[in-house]
């Protein structure tokens, strides 16, 4: 297997009901900071797939990496998820600089809005991303 590939569960229900539930992905206590990036990540995989995307994951020489890439309609456009509340991306800096997307979306508990060409989104509207 290829280093920079990234393998999810289908079904984050049954992932759920292994240890947390659902309304723990974005919550602070119960979970450690890594284990709920790779809930909320599955999450999010799990929608994209449901709307039709291929997803992609772009890495860096190991530096950097952005946990999905889609294509709607003519843009490539990359999306970090960030279940912490620093979101801070330093990695999308660096995916900026190489490719020059239209504008990035990052998955957060922050409020939804459109800063600096980059569009939040909380991870229950993830079903809204489409293209078209």
């Amino acid at each position: 297997m290829d280093s920079s590939d990234k393998i999810y569960i289908s079904d984050v229900g049954l992932l759920n009901a292994k240890g947390n539930t659902l309304k723990n992905l974005m919550l602070t206590d119960g979970l450690s900071g890594e284990a709920r990036g790779a809930k909320t990540e599955n999450y999010v995989a799990q929608e994209l797939t449901a709307k039709d995307h291929k997803d992609y994951y772009w890495e860096s020489d190991g530096k950097a990496e952005v946990d999905f890439v889609i294509q709607l309609n003519d843009d490539i456009i990359p999306i970090k998820v960030k279940s912490a509340d620093n979101v801070q991306a330093k990695s999308l800096k660096q995916f900026v600089m190489k490719y020059s997307p239209a504008y990035l979306i990052r998955i957060s508990a922050k409020n939804f809005g459109m800063e600096n060409n980059i569009k939040s989104l909380s991870p229950y509207a993830v079903f809204c991303i489409r293209s078209g």
